[in-house]
């Protein structure tokens, strides 16, 4: 505090002395919706820039401080959470109040941390423990909300009920925290695993929440069978293969036979880099930090710790300088997706680690999950423009294709990633294939601004599956960050509002902040195509009014009222990647 009052004593000092300073540009202070008024007015055309602005010399910004970014990503996803079912049970369960402050009041404070230059992990060090043990805080408070939301909700304390809060159904195996009191062990459709988490067979709506039927069973199985002394882990639909040291030679899509891997390669390859930044350590990274790489090969142990039917888990740990890393391979029986959980005591210094998964796929770009929709960036370095971008960001996923194929490298906590490609193969007459190689950035370890940056334990998961377009690797994104949450007692209520037709997503439901009772909605476009969807809603609508950002229904030119069928139907018509804000009054 006492620094930022410096700073604009000083920046507002200056600005009145530069406000009639002889020689010297007038410098005024104003608001800033007058500013750009006026600036309209001098110049009503400017030239419009079509892309992304790529910001160099902050490339490090995506993965300096791997704590305190997890504890950003953690708390968007349980705000998210929170106010989803605090509003189901406003509107489901009489009396309840909805928490308007604290939930005000916890929106700030992660907002307040998404400030350069907390969540870029370029500040000093006690900045980063406080801004650690806040997320703590934050994570616990809205965990105690959506639990209170739950118990409202709930027609009995008895049994177990689960919630899912993303807003795409669940169909497969979940896996609940470590101490769940679910099923007895081997009862069906239920399975407890090595580190005390149960996997259950689950089949959630959208948004939606469901008791769980412990006598559920499954006709989807794991099959695991040991080979040159790894493993092959087969559940019909994937087909893993871990080799001795842990690594993987060949993931298989069954439905289609397609290597994902490519050939001669091997993936979730660990490497570490010397990462000795020209200036400006937790700031920035610089190419020629690929020319120093070990590929991290060697295993102490590969082993498997669950067998099925429900989860087959390989785990790998690995040694290397001053750190230690546990991972555990996944994969659930009828699930696509290959999970990597990993756990790492990092005690490297100026070193970067990264995980590449070189990928059988022809690609001359990739896509990057950003908020509400994706950009995409070109494969190669065709220009100086394209040779700059060596490091990008991403949310939650990257996906990369061809026509008729893809592959999505999903994370839940991870922001910087590379993505290139190179040659494969040929020789001896034969053609040689492309490799398109996506690597996450986990951890970093610069010493300036803080000395101890990212040293000590982290825990993080990514994961890889098939997935011809971007669209299809949305739920690997959603569901690793957005898993099933198990509430005791039994709750059944449908979702507050999904789609029920067409690609349109409900990203966020809440109560407006006025106390009226009118539920906001916020839906996205995430295919960048434009196109028809169908909303329902899961509760009496008296209207319906498009909105701004904050929620207040729009008047005059841009007022727009949306027709409510008998049965809660609502027709959308979106424009690629539109964002739409309704206001629904209800009934």
């Amino acid at each position: 505090r006492e620094e930022l009052v410096r700073v604009l004593h000083e920046d507002l000092g200056g600005a009145r002395r530069f406000a009639d300073l002889e020689g010297a540009p007038k410098v005024l202070v104003q608001d800033p919706n007058e500013f750009f008024a006026q600036a309209e007015a001098e110049y009503p055309n400017p030239p419009v820039w079509s892309g992304e602005l790529y910001l160099e010399l902050h490339r490090a910004t995506y993965t300096s401080q791997a704590r305190t970014k997890a504890g950003n990503r953690r708390s968007e996803h349980l705000l998210r959470e929170a106010e989803l079912w605090a509003t189901t049970a406003a509107l489901n369960v009489p009396g309840y109040a909805y928490p308007h402050a604290e939930l005000d009041r916890l929106w700030k404070i992660v907002l307040l941390h998404q400030f350069h230059d907390i969540l870029p992990g370029s500040s000093i060090a006690w900045v980063h423990r406080q801004a650690e043990e806040t997320y703590g805080r934050v994570a616990s408070e809205l965990g105690a909300l959506v639990d209170d939301a739950a118990s409202s909700l709930a027609a009995s304390g008895t049994g177990l009920s689960l919630l899912n809060t993303a807003p795409l159904p669940f169909r497969g195996v979940a896996l609940l925290p470590e101490g769940t009191p679910v099923v007895a062990d081997g009862a069906a459709g239920a399975q407890r695993l090595a580190d005390g988490r149960v996997a259950v067979v689950a089949a959630v709506d959208a948004q939606a929440a469901t008791p769980l039927d412990g006598s559920a069973g499954s006709a989807a199985r794991v099959e695991v069978e040991r080979r040159d002394g790894g493993f092959v882990l087969d559940n019909g639909v994937l087909r893993v293969v871990v080799d001795a040291e842990g690594l993987l030679p060949s993931v298989v899509d069954a439905a289609t036979g397609r290597e994902l891997v490519a050939a001669g390669r091997r993936a979730n390859l660990l490497q570490l880099h010397t990462d000795f930044p020209n200036d400006w350590d937790a700031w920035d990274v610089d190419a020629h930090y690929r020319r120093q790489v070990t590929d991290l090969t060697a295993a102490e142990s590969v082993e498997l710790v669950d067998a099925g039917p429900l989860v087959a888990t390989v785990r790998v740990v690995r040694a290397f300088g001053a750190s230690r890393l546990e991972q555990l391979l996944v994969l659930r029986a009828g699930s696509d997706r290959l999970e990597v959980e990993t756990e790492v005591d990092w005690h490297e210094r100026e070193k970067m680690l990264k995980a590449a998964f070189p990928l059988d796929v022809h690609a001359d770009r990739f896509s990057s999950e950003i908020q509400f929709g994706h950009v995409v960036r070109p494969t190669h370095t065709n220009t100086s423009w394209d040779a700059a971008r060596f490091e990008v960001s991403a949310h939650r996923w990257v996906h990369v294709g061809e026509p008729g194929a893809g592959v999505v490298v999903a994370n839940d906590s991870t922001y910087g990633h590379d993505v290139t490609r190179d040659a494969v193969g040929g020789g001896a007459g034969e053609p040689a294939s492309t490799c398109t190689t996506v690597r996450l950035s986990l951890l970093r370890a610069p010493r300036v601004p803080d000395p101890e940056a990212d040293q000590g334990t982290h825990r993080f998961t990514y994961a890889v599956a098939p997935a011809e377009t971007p669209v299809q690797a949305l739920r690997h994104g959603y569901e690793l960050n957005l898993p099933l949450r198990a509430v005791a007692g039994s709750v059944s209520v449908p979702s507050v509002a999904a789609t029920a037709s067409g690609s349109a997503l409900v990203e966020s439901v809440r109560l407006a902040d006025d106390g009226s009772g009118d539920v906001l909605l916020r839906v996205y476009e995430p295919s960048g195509a434009r196109g028809a969807s169908t909303l329902r809603l899961g509760f009496a609508a008296a209207s319906v009014h498009v909105a701004d950002l904050h929620g207040t229904a729009l008047t005059g030119e841009g007022a727009e009222q949306l027709d409510v069928s008998a049965d809660g139907e609502v027709q959308l018509a979106l424009r690629p990647f539109q964002v739409l804000t309704l206001r629904v009054a209800r009934a």
